[in-house]
Protein backbone atom coordinates (compact mmCIF):
# COMPACT_ATOMS: atom_id res chain seq x y z
CA UNK A 1 0.00 0.00 0.00
CA UNK A 2 1.10 3.30 -0.60
CA UNK A 3 2.12 6.47 2.39
CA UNK A 4 -0.80 7.98 1.64
CA UNK A 5 -2.99 5.00 2.53
CA UNK A 6 -4.84 6.11 6.11
CA UNK A 7 -4.10 4.28 9.08
CA UNK A 8 -7.43 3.03 9.71
CA UNK A 9 -7.01 1.13 6.61
CA UNK A 10 -4.48 -0.78 7.34
CA UNK A 11 -5.19 -1.41 10.84
CA UNK A 12 -8.75 -2.69 9.70
CA UNK A 13 -6.80 -5.06 7.35
CA UNK A 14 -4.72 -7.62 9.63
CA UNK A 15 -5.66 -10.53 9.72
CA UNK A 16 -7.46 -10.09 6.93
CA UNK A 17 -6.35 -12.99 5.10
CA UNK A 18 -6.26 -15.25 7.89
CA UNK A 19 -9.80 -14.47 8.53
CA UNK A 20 -10.75 -15.21 4.89
CA UNK A 21 -10.60 -19.36 5.36
CA UNK A 22 -12.55 -18.75 8.76
CA UNK A 23 -15.24 -17.18 6.89
CA UNK A 24 -15.32 -19.59 3.97
CA UNK A 25 -15.71 -22.29 6.08
CA UNK A 26 -18.62 -20.85 7.77
CA UNK A 27 -20.28 -20.13 4.49
CA UNK A 28 -19.74 -23.90 3.34
CA UNK A 29 -20.82 -24.62 6.90
CA UNK A 30 -24.09 -23.10 5.98
CA UNK A 31 -25.01 -24.56 2.67
CA UNK A 32 -24.53 -27.72 3.63
CA UNK A 33 -26.81 -27.41 6.33
CA UNK A 34 -29.49 -25.90 3.95
CA UNK A 35 -32.38 -27.91 3.98
CA UNK A 36 -34.29 -28.11 0.63
CA UNK A 37 -37.07 -30.35 1.60
CA UNK A 38 -39.27 -27.22 2.57
CA UNK A 39 -39.43 -29.15 6.45
CA UNK A 40 -41.15 -32.08 4.49
CA UNK A 41 -39.70 -35.51 5.42
CA UNK A 42 -39.00 -37.59 2.83
CA UNK A 43 -39.54 -34.80 -0.12
CA UNK A 44 -38.21 -37.07 -3.47
CA UNK A 45 -35.27 -36.87 -4.75
CA UNK A 46 -34.33 -34.12 -2.66
CA UNK A 47 -31.49 -34.43 -0.25
CA UNK A 48 -31.78 -32.61 2.84
CA UNK A 49 -28.10 -31.67 3.31
CA UNK A 50 -25.97 -30.66 0.49
CA UNK A 51 -23.20 -32.30 -1.23
CA UNK A 52 -20.29 -30.16 -3.60
CA UNK A 53 -18.14 -31.43 -6.42
CA UNK A 54 -14.80 -31.01 -4.59
CA UNK A 55 -12.95 -30.47 -7.14
CA UNK A 56 -14.79 -27.19 -8.00
CA UNK A 57 -14.98 -26.11 -4.57
CA UNK A 58 -11.01 -26.14 -4.45
CA UNK A 59 -11.24 -24.26 -7.87
CA UNK A 60 -13.82 -21.72 -6.20
CA UNK A 61 -11.84 -21.32 -2.80
CA UNK A 62 -8.77 -20.43 -4.46
CA UNK A 63 -10.68 -17.94 -7.08
CA UNK A 64 -12.57 -16.23 -3.73
CA UNK A 65 -8.83 -15.88 -1.75
CA UNK A 66 -7.39 -14.80 -4.63
CA UNK A 67 -9.85 -11.72 -5.98
CA UNK A 68 -10.44 -10.66 -2.08
CA UNK A 69 -6.95 -10.13 -1.38
CA UNK A 70 -6.59 -8.60 -4.48
CA UNK A 71 -9.76 -5.85 -3.83
CA UNK A 72 -8.32 -5.88 -0.32
CA UNK A 73 -4.50 -4.32 -1.57
CA UNK A 74 -6.21 -2.12 -4.12
CA UNK A 75 -6.85 -0.02 -1.05
CA UNK A 76 -9.99 1.95 -0.92
CA UNK A 77 -9.20 4.98 -2.88
CA UNK A 78 -7.82 2.45 -5.73
CA UNK A 79 -10.98 0.80 -5.92
CA UNK A 80 -11.66 -0.01 -9.68
CA UNK A 81 -15.10 1.17 -11.28
CA UNK A 82 -17.71 -1.06 -12.02
CA UNK A 83 -19.38 -2.34 -14.95
CA UNK A 84 -22.49 -3.59 -13.02
CA UNK A 85 -25.03 -0.76 -13.79
CA UNK A 86 -26.56 -0.95 -10.17
CA UNK A 87 -22.71 0.87 -9.58
CA UNK A 88 -21.70 2.38 -12.35
CA UNK A 89 -22.60 5.93 -11.37
CA UNK A 90 -19.92 8.70 -10.46
CA UNK A 91 -21.21 8.89 -7.47
CA UNK A 92 -20.39 5.53 -6.36
CA UNK A 93 -16.95 6.00 -8.09
CA UNK A 94 -16.69 9.23 -5.87
CA UNK A 95 -17.08 7.73 -2.78
CA UNK A 96 -14.46 4.93 -2.05
CA UNK A 97 -16.38 3.30 0.83
CA UNK A 98 -19.28 2.42 -1.12
CA UNK A 99 -17.55 1.39 -3.97
CA UNK A 100 -15.36 -1.03 -1.84
CA UNK A 101 -18.54 -2.45 -0.21
CA UNK A 102 -20.10 -2.65 -3.79
CA UNK A 103 -17.03 -4.41 -5.26
CA UNK A 104 -16.97 -6.54 -2.15
CA UNK A 105 -21.05 -7.40 -2.58
CA UNK A 106 -20.69 -8.19 -6.39
CA UNK A 107 -16.93 -10.89 -5.31
CA UNK A 108 -19.80 -12.68 -3.04
CA UNK A 109 -22.43 -13.12 -5.16
CA UNK A 110 -20.44 -14.38 -7.94
CA UNK A 111 -18.89 -16.86 -5.02
CA UNK A 112 -22.39 -17.79 -3.99
CA UNK A 113 -23.31 -18.27 -7.43
CA UNK A 114 -20.27 -20.71 -7.88
CA UNK A 115 -21.13 -22.25 -5.00
CA UNK A 116 -24.58 -23.20 -6.00
CA UNK A 117 -23.30 -24.46 -9.42
CA UNK A 118 -20.76 -26.63 -7.34
CA UNK A 119 -23.67 -28.56 -5.50
CA UNK A 120 -23.57 -32.25 -6.47
CA UNK A 121 -27.09 -33.25 -7.07
CA UNK A 122 -29.62 -33.25 -10.19
CA UNK A 123 -30.25 -30.69 -12.78
CA UNK A 124 -33.72 -29.64 -11.00
CA UNK A 125 -32.28 -29.03 -7.20
CA UNK A 126 -29.25 -27.51 -8.85
CA UNK A 127 -31.60 -24.67 -10.52
CA UNK A 128 -34.00 -24.38 -7.33
CA UNK A 129 -30.79 -23.42 -5.30
CA UNK A 130 -29.30 -21.19 -8.29
CA UNK A 131 -33.06 -19.43 -8.68
CA UNK A 132 -32.94 -19.10 -4.41
CA UNK A 133 -29.20 -17.38 -4.32
CA UNK A 134 -30.63 -15.35 -6.96
CA UNK A 135 -33.19 -13.89 -5.08
CA UNK A 136 -31.16 -13.17 -2.06
CA UNK A 137 -28.18 -12.03 -3.70
CA UNK A 138 -30.57 -9.51 -5.70
CA UNK A 139 -32.29 -7.97 -2.63
CA UNK A 140 -29.75 -8.01 -0.50
CA UNK A 141 -26.86 -5.99 -2.89
CA UNK A 142 -26.25 -2.49 -1.30
CA UNK A 143 -27.75 -0.24 -3.90
CA UNK A 144 -31.25 -1.86 -2.40
CA UNK A 145 -30.18 0.58 1.20
CA UNK A 146 -30.36 4.13 1.20
CA UNK A 147 -27.94 4.01 4.07
CA UNK A 148 -25.15 2.52 1.46
CA UNK A 149 -26.29 3.60 -2.12
CA UNK A 150 -24.22 6.31 -2.56
CA UNK A 151 -26.18 7.67 -6.01
CA UNK A 152 -29.29 7.58 -3.05
CA UNK A 153 -27.09 9.80 -0.74
CA UNK A 154 -25.94 12.24 -3.11
CA UNK A 155 -29.58 12.97 -4.65
CA UNK A 156 -30.68 13.30 -1.20
CA UNK A 157 -28.51 16.07 -0.64
CA UNK A 158 -28.38 17.95 -3.98
CA UNK A 159 -31.84 18.08 -3.73
CA UNK A 160 -31.98 19.35 -0.19
CA UNK A 161 -34.44 16.02 1.04
CA UNK A 162 -36.75 16.80 -1.78
CA UNK A 163 -36.46 13.32 -3.56
CA UNK A 164 -36.25 11.10 0.17
CA UNK A 165 -39.91 13.03 0.67
CA UNK A 166 -41.02 12.02 -3.03
CA UNK A 167 -39.85 8.50 -2.32
CA UNK A 168 -41.99 8.36 0.79
CA UNK A 169 -44.78 9.91 -1.46
CA UNK A 170 -44.32 7.58 -4.23
CA UNK A 171 -44.20 3.97 -1.46
CA UNK A 172 -47.56 5.25 -0.16
CA UNK A 173 -48.38 5.51 -3.88
CA UNK A 174 -47.40 1.98 -4.27
CA UNK A 175 -48.42 0.49 -1.12
CA UNK A 176 -52.52 1.66 -1.71
CA UNK A 177 -52.36 0.49 -5.30
CA UNK A 178 -50.66 -3.05 -4.37
CA UNK A 179 -47.72 -3.11 -6.70
CA UNK A 180 -43.97 -1.45 -7.38
CA UNK A 181 -44.74 0.87 -10.16
CA UNK A 182 -42.78 0.16 -13.23
CA UNK A 183 -44.36 2.92 -15.75
CA UNK A 184 -46.62 6.14 -14.87
CA UNK A 185 -49.60 4.72 -14.94
CA UNK A 186 -51.42 7.82 -14.74
CA UNK A 187 -50.50 8.34 -19.03
CA UNK A 188 -52.37 5.36 -20.01
CA UNK A 189 -55.34 4.84 -20.72
CA UNK A 190 -57.22 1.46 -22.37
CA UNK A 191 -58.52 2.74 -25.40
CA UNK A 192 -57.34 6.14 -25.12
CA UNK A 193 -53.93 5.85 -25.97
CA UNK A 194 -53.59 2.03 -25.87
CA UNK A 195 -55.83 -0.79 -27.69
CA UNK A 196 -56.64 1.89 -29.87
CA UNK A 197 -57.45 -0.14 -33.21
CA UNK A 198 -60.94 0.92 -34.63
CA UNK A 199 -63.26 -2.03 -34.08
CA UNK A 200 -66.28 -3.22 -31.91
CA UNK A 201 -67.57 -5.85 -29.70
CA UNK A 202 -69.62 -8.09 -31.81
CA UNK A 203 -70.17 -10.98 -29.41
CA UNK A 204 -69.92 -11.72 -25.40
CA UNK A 205 -70.79 -13.90 -23.43
CA UNK A 206 -69.52 -14.60 -19.15
CA UNK A 207 -65.91 -15.71 -20.60
CA UNK A 208 -65.02 -12.92 -23.17
CA UNK A 209 -66.07 -10.77 -25.82
CA UNK A 210 -65.63 -11.40 -29.60
CA UNK A 211 -63.98 -7.55 -30.79
CA UNK A 212 -63.97 -7.79 -34.76
CA UNK A 213 -61.62 -4.96 -36.04
CA UNK A 214 -62.69 -2.52 -39.25
CA UNK A 215 -60.89 -3.50 -42.59
CA UNK A 216 -58.21 -0.83 -43.83
CA UNK A 217 -57.90 -2.17 -46.91
CA UNK A 218 -60.14 -2.38 -49.69
CA UNK A 219 -60.12 -5.88 -50.14
CA UNK A 220 -60.08 -8.95 -47.44
CA UNK A 221 -58.99 -12.23 -47.13
CA UNK A 222 -61.80 -14.81 -47.47
CA UNK A 223 -60.55 -16.46 -44.64
CA UNK A 224 -61.04 -14.76 -41.38
CA UNK A 225 -58.35 -14.48 -39.17
CA UNK A 226 -58.86 -15.01 -35.11
CA UNK A 227 -56.43 -14.29 -32.29
CA UNK A 228 -56.33 -16.19 -28.72
CA UNK A 229 -54.13 -14.03 -26.74
CA UNK A 230 -53.05 -15.41 -22.94
CA UNK A 231 -56.15 -15.17 -20.51
CA UNK A 232 -53.03 -15.19 -17.96
CA UNK A 233 -52.49 -10.75 -18.94
CA UNK A 234 -55.14 -8.58 -21.26
CA UNK A 235 -54.96 -8.97 -25.18
CA UNK A 236 -53.86 -5.11 -25.95
CA UNK A 237 -50.28 -6.41 -25.65
CA UNK A 238 -50.79 -7.20 -29.19
CA UNK A 239 -52.42 -3.96 -29.57
CA UNK A 240 -50.44 -1.39 -27.78
CA UNK A 241 -49.43 1.61 -30.06
CA UNK A 242 -50.18 1.79 -33.72
CA UNK A 243 -47.19 1.87 -34.63
CA UNK A 244 -46.06 -1.65 -32.55
CA UNK A 245 -49.70 -3.19 -32.76
CA UNK A 246 -49.47 -6.65 -34.82
CA UNK A 247 -53.21 -6.65 -34.63
CA UNK A 248 -53.30 -3.25 -36.47
CA UNK A 249 -50.37 -5.23 -38.95
CA UNK A 250 -52.89 -7.93 -39.44
CA UNK A 251 -55.80 -5.68 -40.77
CA UNK A 252 -53.40 -3.66 -42.54
CA UNK A 253 -52.76 -6.96 -44.26
CA UNK A 254 -56.07 -7.86 -45.80
CA UNK A 255 -57.03 -10.17 -43.23
CA UNK A 256 -60.36 -9.46 -41.44
CA UNK A 257 -59.36 -9.82 -38.13
CA UNK A 258 -61.00 -11.05 -34.51
CA UNK A 259 -60.01 -11.16 -30.99
CA UNK A 260 -60.42 -13.05 -27.77
CA UNK A 261 -60.68 -10.30 -25.10
CA UNK A 262 -61.10 -12.09 -22.13
CA UNK A 263 -63.19 -11.24 -19.07
CA UNK A 264 -60.88 -10.78 -15.73
CA UNK A 265 -62.44 -12.82 -13.54
CA UNK A 266 -64.53 -12.34 -10.68
CA UNK A 267 -66.04 -14.57 -7.54
CA UNK A 268 -68.95 -15.13 -9.87
CA UNK A 269 -66.06 -17.41 -11.79
CA UNK A 270 -64.76 -18.70 -9.28
CA UNK A 271 -65.90 -22.48 -10.38
CA UNK A 272 -64.59 -21.97 -13.85
CA UNK A 273 -62.53 -24.98 -15.55
CA UNK A 274 -60.05 -25.57 -18.38
CA UNK A 275 -63.03 -27.16 -20.17
CA UNK A 276 -65.01 -23.97 -19.90
CA UNK A 277 -62.26 -21.97 -21.48
CA UNK A 278 -61.97 -24.18 -24.08
CA UNK A 279 -65.56 -25.22 -24.64
CA UNK A 280 -66.97 -21.84 -24.39
CA UNK A 281 -64.39 -19.33 -25.00
CA UNK A 282 -61.52 -20.66 -27.90
CA UNK A 283 -64.08 -23.38 -29.66
CA UNK A 284 -66.74 -20.43 -29.27
CA UNK A 285 -65.00 -17.91 -30.76
CA UNK A 286 -63.77 -20.26 -33.50
CA UNK A 287 -67.52 -20.86 -34.31
CA UNK A 288 -68.51 -17.40 -33.92
CA UNK A 289 -66.52 -15.77 -36.31
CA UNK A 290 -67.32 -18.68 -38.76
CA UNK A 291 -71.13 -17.84 -38.22
CA UNK A 292 -70.18 -13.97 -38.73
CA UNK A 293 -68.13 -14.30 -41.83
CA UNK A 294 -69.80 -17.44 -43.59
CA UNK A 295 -66.27 -19.09 -43.88
CA UNK A 296 -66.12 -22.56 -43.52
CA UNK A 297 -62.44 -22.22 -42.37
CA UNK A 298 -60.65 -19.75 -40.47
CA UNK A 299 -56.71 -18.87 -39.53
CA UNK A 300 -55.81 -18.71 -35.93
CA UNK A 301 -53.25 -17.43 -33.79
CA UNK A 302 -52.73 -18.55 -30.05
CA UNK A 303 -50.05 -16.09 -27.96
CA UNK A 304 -47.95 -17.92 -25.04
CA UNK A 305 -51.03 -19.52 -23.03
CA UNK A 306 -53.21 -18.33 -25.34
CA UNK A 307 -51.54 -20.92 -27.80
CA UNK A 308 -51.82 -23.82 -25.28
CA UNK A 309 -55.65 -23.11 -25.44
CA UNK A 310 -56.11 -23.24 -28.55
CA UNK A 311 -54.01 -26.33 -29.89
CA UNK A 312 -55.99 -28.04 -26.87
CA UNK A 313 -59.49 -26.43 -28.34
CA UNK A 314 -58.39 -27.76 -31.94
CA UNK A 315 -57.47 -30.90 -30.40
CA UNK A 316 -61.14 -31.24 -29.29
CA UNK A 317 -62.77 -30.38 -32.51
CA UNK A 318 -61.07 -32.86 -34.04
CA UNK A 319 -61.93 -35.62 -31.80
CA UNK A 320 -65.42 -34.10 -33.00
CA UNK A 321 -64.46 -34.93 -36.45
CA UNK A 322 -64.56 -31.02 -37.11
CA UNK A 323 -61.51 -29.27 -38.59
CA UNK A 324 -62.56 -25.01 -39.13
CA UNK A 325 -59.21 -23.99 -39.11
CA UNK A 326 -57.08 -24.15 -41.72
CA UNK A 327 -53.42 -22.74 -40.04
CA UNK A 328 -52.68 -22.02 -37.12
CA UNK A 329 -49.84 -19.93 -35.55
CA UNK A 330 -48.29 -20.55 -32.40
CA UNK A 331 -46.51 -17.34 -30.71
CA UNK A 332 -44.21 -18.55 -27.77
CA UNK A 333 -46.46 -21.23 -26.81
CA UNK A 334 -45.67 -24.35 -24.73
CA UNK A 335 -47.49 -27.47 -26.28
CA UNK A 336 -44.89 -29.54 -25.24
CA UNK A 337 -44.18 -28.99 -21.93
CA UNK A 338 -40.46 -30.80 -22.01
CA UNK A 339 -38.43 -27.72 -21.54
CA UNK A 340 -40.38 -25.33 -19.17
CA UNK A 341 -37.51 -23.22 -18.18
CA UNK A 342 -36.81 -21.51 -14.83
CA UNK A 343 -40.81 -21.74 -13.87
CA UNK A 344 -40.03 -25.61 -13.41
CA UNK A 345 -38.07 -24.31 -9.88
CA UNK A 346 -41.73 -24.01 -8.73
CA UNK A 347 -43.36 -27.36 -9.68
CA UNK A 348 -43.23 -30.17 -8.11
CA UNK A 349 -45.81 -32.78 -6.95
CA UNK A 350 -46.43 -31.23 -3.25
CA UNK A 351 -46.78 -27.67 -4.97
CA UNK A 352 -49.69 -28.95 -7.45
CA UNK A 353 -51.02 -31.05 -4.60
CA UNK A 354 -51.12 -27.98 -2.36
CA UNK A 355 -52.76 -25.40 -5.02
CA UNK A 356 -55.53 -28.27 -5.95
CA UNK A 357 -56.53 -28.62 -2.37
CA UNK A 358 -56.25 -24.75 -1.79
CA UNK A 359 -58.06 -23.69 -4.83
CA UNK A 360 -59.00 -26.83 -7.26
CA UNK A 361 -62.70 -26.70 -6.70
CA UNK A 362 -63.22 -23.30 -6.63
CA UNK A 363 -61.77 -20.05 -5.48
CA UNK A 364 -59.16 -17.70 -7.62
CA UNK A 365 -55.21 -17.25 -8.42
CA UNK A 366 -55.51 -13.23 -7.44
CA UNK A 367 -53.74 -11.13 -10.48
CA UNK A 368 -50.97 -9.49 -8.89
CA UNK A 369 -49.78 -13.36 -7.20
CA UNK A 370 -48.90 -13.80 -10.97
CA UNK A 371 -47.12 -10.85 -11.85
CA UNK A 372 -45.02 -10.57 -8.69
CA UNK A 373 -44.04 -14.41 -9.80
CA UNK A 374 -43.12 -13.00 -12.85
CA UNK A 375 -41.27 -10.09 -12.11
CA UNK A 376 -39.01 -11.56 -9.70
CA UNK A 377 -38.19 -14.22 -12.10
CA UNK A 378 -35.85 -11.09 -13.46
CA UNK A 379 -35.64 -9.55 -9.70
CA UNK A 380 -32.99 -7.38 -10.83
CA UNK A 381 -34.83 -5.57 -13.61
CA UNK A 382 -38.44 -5.70 -12.79
CA UNK A 383 -37.67 -5.52 -8.76
CA UNK A 384 -35.21 -3.92 -7.42
CA UNK A 385 -34.48 -1.24 -9.76
CA UNK A 386 -37.84 0.07 -9.63
CA UNK A 387 -37.62 -0.17 -5.45
CA UNK A 388 -34.60 1.84 -5.75
CA UNK A 389 -35.36 4.48 -8.28
CA UNK A 390 -39.06 5.27 -6.91
CA UNK A 391 -38.15 4.92 -3.22
CA UNK A 392 -34.86 5.88 -2.78
CA UNK A 393 -34.12 8.34 -5.68
CA UNK A 394 -37.87 10.01 -5.49
CA UNK A 395 -37.92 9.05 -9.30
CA UNK A 396 -41.00 9.08 -11.28
CA UNK A 397 -40.85 5.79 -13.86
CA UNK A 398 -40.89 6.94 -17.72
CA UNK A 399 -43.77 6.15 -19.66
CA UNK A 400 -43.82 2.62 -21.51
CA UNK A 401 -46.88 0.98 -22.66
CA UNK A 402 -45.32 -2.38 -22.68
CA UNK A 403 -44.71 -2.14 -18.65
CA UNK A 404 -48.14 -0.50 -18.46
CA UNK A 405 -49.65 -3.56 -19.86
CA UNK A 406 -47.32 -5.88 -17.19
CA UNK A 407 -48.98 -3.99 -14.68
CA UNK A 408 -52.72 -4.50 -15.67
CA UNK A 409 -52.81 -7.89 -14.58
CA UNK A 410 -55.65 -10.59 -14.50
CA UNK A 411 -57.10 -13.06 -12.22
CA UNK A 412 -57.62 -16.82 -12.90
CA UNK A 413 -60.32 -19.34 -11.72
CA UNK A 414 -58.74 -21.82 -9.42
CA UNK A 415 -59.75 -24.77 -11.07
CA UNK A 416 -58.66 -23.50 -14.19
CA UNK A 417 -55.48 -23.14 -12.70
CA UNK A 418 -55.13 -26.22 -10.83
CA UNK A 419 -55.88 -28.54 -14.20
CA UNK A 420 -53.14 -26.95 -15.86
CA UNK A 421 -50.52 -27.05 -13.60
CA UNK A 422 -50.68 -30.73 -13.28
CA UNK A 423 -51.67 -31.64 -16.96
CA UNK A 424 -49.25 -29.50 -18.58
CA UNK A 425 -45.71 -28.01 -16.14
CA UNK A 426 -46.02 -31.48 -13.81
CA UNK A 427 -47.02 -34.38 -16.15
CA UNK A 428 -47.00 -32.84 -19.72
CA UNK A 429 -49.95 -34.50 -20.49
CA UNK A 430 -51.19 -32.76 -23.83
CA UNK A 431 -48.74 -34.51 -25.56
CA UNK A 432 -49.72 -38.33 -24.76
CA UNK A 433 -52.15 -39.26 -26.84
CA UNK A 434 -55.87 -40.14 -25.27
CA UNK A 435 -54.40 -39.28 -21.59
CA UNK A 436 -56.56 -36.87 -20.69
CA UNK A 437 -60.20 -36.02 -21.79
CA UNK A 438 -61.49 -32.50 -22.86
CA UNK A 439 -64.84 -31.56 -23.09
CA UNK A 440 -65.86 -35.05 -22.81
CA UNK A 441 -63.31 -35.64 -25.60
CA UNK A 442 -60.13 -37.67 -25.41
CA UNK A 443 -57.42 -35.74 -27.00
CA UNK A 444 -54.96 -36.81 -29.33
CA UNK A 445 -52.81 -33.73 -30.43
CA UNK A 446 -51.43 -35.91 -33.51
CA UNK A 447 -55.11 -35.26 -34.89
CA UNK A 448 -54.27 -31.39 -35.33
CA UNK A 449 -53.18 -31.95 -39.07
CA UNK A 450 -53.09 -28.53 -39.79
CA UNK A 451 -50.05 -26.07 -41.49
CA UNK A 452 -48.54 -24.34 -38.47
CA UNK A 453 -46.35 -21.65 -37.89
CA UNK A 454 -44.05 -21.55 -34.98
CA UNK A 455 -42.29 -18.53 -33.40
CA UNK A 456 -40.23 -19.04 -30.69
CA UNK A 457 -38.10 -16.23 -28.90
CA UNK A 458 -34.49 -16.64 -28.41
CA UNK A 459 -33.50 -15.02 -24.95
CA UNK A 460 -37.65 -16.27 -23.52
CA UNK A 461 -37.30 -16.55 -20.02
CA UNK A 462 -41.31 -17.82 -19.66
CA UNK A 463 -41.53 -19.75 -22.83
CA UNK A 464 -37.48 -21.32 -23.56
CA UNK A 465 -36.50 -21.73 -27.59
CA UNK A 466 -36.36 -25.04 -26.66
CA UNK A 467 -39.83 -25.13 -25.29
CA UNK A 468 -41.14 -23.27 -28.24
CA UNK A 469 -39.50 -25.48 -30.94
CA UNK A 470 -40.65 -28.33 -29.17
CA UNK A 471 -44.08 -27.91 -30.34
CA UNK A 472 -42.50 -29.23 -33.61
CA UNK A 473 -42.06 -32.59 -32.32
CA UNK A 474 -45.93 -33.09 -31.39
CA UNK A 475 -48.26 -31.56 -34.40
CA UNK A 476 -47.98 -33.72 -37.49
CA UNK A 477 -49.12 -30.94 -40.16
CA UNK A 478 -46.58 -28.88 -42.41
CA UNK A 479 -44.68 -27.04 -40.36
CA UNK A 480 -42.43 -23.34 -40.53
CA UNK A 481 -40.36 -22.49 -37.16
CA UNK A 482 -38.68 -18.99 -36.63
CA UNK A 483 -36.72 -18.04 -33.92
CA UNK A 484 -36.37 -14.27 -33.21
CA UNK A 485 -34.35 -11.92 -30.99
CA UNK A 486 -34.98 -10.75 -27.17
CA UNK A 487 -37.31 -12.51 -25.08
CA UNK A 488 -40.85 -13.47 -24.09
CA UNK A 489 -42.89 -9.64 -25.41
CA UNK A 490 -40.01 -8.11 -27.05
CA UNK A 491 -39.04 -10.96 -29.44
CA UNK A 492 -42.71 -10.92 -30.28
CA UNK A 493 -43.79 -6.81 -30.48
CA UNK A 494 -41.32 -6.44 -32.95
CA UNK A 495 -42.66 -4.29 -36.42
CA UNK A 496 -41.14 -4.11 -39.38
CA UNK A 497 -40.83 -0.46 -39.70
CA UNK A 498 -39.18 -0.53 -36.20
CA UNK A 499 -35.88 -2.42 -38.14
CA UNK A 500 -34.35 -4.18 -34.97
CA UNK A 501 -33.92 -7.82 -33.77
CA UNK A 502 -32.94 -10.09 -36.43
CA UNK A 503 -35.08 -13.25 -36.71
CA UNK A 504 -33.59 -17.23 -37.97
CA UNK A 505 -34.81 -19.85 -40.48
CA UNK A 506 -33.62 -22.82 -41.75
CA UNK A 507 -35.25 -23.88 -45.41
CA UNK A 508 -34.28 -27.20 -44.65
CA UNK A 509 -37.92 -28.58 -43.99
CA UNK A 510 -36.11 -30.81 -41.08
CA UNK A 511 -37.20 -30.57 -37.65
CA UNK A 512 -34.51 -32.82 -35.31
CA UNK A 513 -35.19 -32.95 -31.89
CA UNK A 514 -32.40 -31.27 -30.58
CA UNK A 515 -33.35 -27.33 -30.85
CA UNK A 516 -29.94 -26.61 -31.02
CA UNK A 517 -29.12 -28.73 -34.39
CA UNK A 518 -31.97 -26.72 -36.09
CA UNK A 519 -30.37 -23.59 -34.84
CA UNK A 520 -27.13 -24.89 -36.25
CA UNK A 521 -29.18 -25.09 -39.38
CA UNK A 522 -30.74 -22.30 -39.67
CA UNK A 523 -29.61 -18.31 -41.14
CA UNK A 524 -30.03 -14.80 -39.55
CA UNK A 525 -32.09 -12.49 -41.42
CA UNK A 526 -32.01 -8.61 -40.33
CA UNK A 527 -34.93 -7.42 -38.84
CA UNK A 528 -38.62 -8.49 -38.20
CA UNK A 529 -40.10 -11.68 -38.52
CA UNK A 530 -43.85 -10.13 -38.99
CA UNK A 531 -43.05 -10.06 -42.63
CA UNK A 532 -42.16 -13.94 -42.99
CA UNK A 533 -44.91 -14.76 -41.14
CA UNK A 534 -47.26 -12.41 -43.16
CA UNK A 535 -46.43 -14.08 -46.41
CA UNK A 536 -46.97 -17.37 -45.15
CA UNK A 537 -50.41 -16.08 -43.77
CA UNK A 538 -51.53 -15.05 -46.99
CA UNK A 539 -50.29 -18.48 -48.82
CA UNK A 540 -53.32 -19.83 -46.19
CA UNK A 541 -56.02 -17.19 -46.49
CA UNK A 542 -57.67 -18.02 -49.63
CA UNK A 543 -58.67 -15.57 -52.55
CA UNK A 544 -59.48 -11.63 -51.40
CA UNK A 545 -62.94 -10.23 -51.52
CA UNK A 546 -64.36 -6.75 -51.03
CA UNK A 547 -63.95 -6.06 -47.62
CA UNK A 548 -67.75 -5.98 -45.12
CA UNK A 549 -69.13 -2.35 -44.31
CA UNK A 550 -70.42 -3.10 -40.73
CA UNK A 551 -69.11 -4.78 -37.86
CA UNK A 552 -70.54 -8.39 -37.03
CA UNK A 553 -73.90 -9.73 -38.83
CA UNK A 554 -76.72 -7.94 -39.03
CA UNK A 555 -79.20 -11.25 -37.65
CA UNK A 556 -77.33 -12.17 -34.54
CA UNK A 557 -74.15 -10.48 -34.33
CA UNK A 558 -75.02 -6.74 -34.22
CA UNK A 559 -72.08 -4.46 -32.53
CA UNK A 560 -72.34 -4.16 -28.76
CA UNK A 561 -70.09 -1.95 -27.87
CA UNK A 562 -66.85 0.19 -29.43
CA UNK A 563 -63.45 -1.65 -29.03
CA UNK A 564 -61.40 -2.42 -26.96
CA UNK A 565 -65.08 -3.51 -24.61
CA UNK A 566 -65.48 -3.09 -21.38
CA UNK A 567 -64.06 -6.89 -20.16
CA UNK A 568 -60.42 -5.24 -20.87
CA UNK A 569 -60.77 -2.22 -18.66
CA UNK A 570 -62.17 -4.67 -15.21
CA UNK A 571 -59.00 -4.33 -13.10
CA UNK A 572 -57.90 -7.56 -11.12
Amino acid sequence: MSASTPDFWTQWGEGFQENLAKSWGQAMQHFQTMDLTGGQQGAANTPSALQFSQEKLKTLQAQYVKEAAELWNQGLPNTVPMKDRRFSGEAWAANPMAAFNAATYLLNARTLMGLADAVDADEKTRTRIRFAIEQWVAASSPSNFLAFNAEAQKKAIDTQGVSISKGIQNLLHDMQQGHVSMTDESLFEVGKNVATTEGAVVFENEFFQLIEYKPLTAKVYEKPFLLVPPCINKFYILDLQPENSLIRYAVSQGHRTFVVSWRNPDESMAQKSWDDYIEHAAIEAIHTVQAITGAPKINALGFCVGGTILSTALAVLAARGEKPVASATFLTTLINFTDTGILDVFIDENFVKFREQQMGQGGLLKGQDLASTFSFLRPNDLVWNYVVGNYLKGETPPPFDLLYWNSDSTNLPGPFYAWYLRNTYLENNLVKPGKVTVCGEAIDLGQVDLPVYIYGSREDHIVPIGGSYASTQVLPGKKRFVMGASGHIAGVINPPAAKKRSHWLSESGKFPADVNAWVASAKEVPGSWWTDWSDWLKTHAGKQIAAPKTYGKATKYKAIEAAPGRYVKAKA
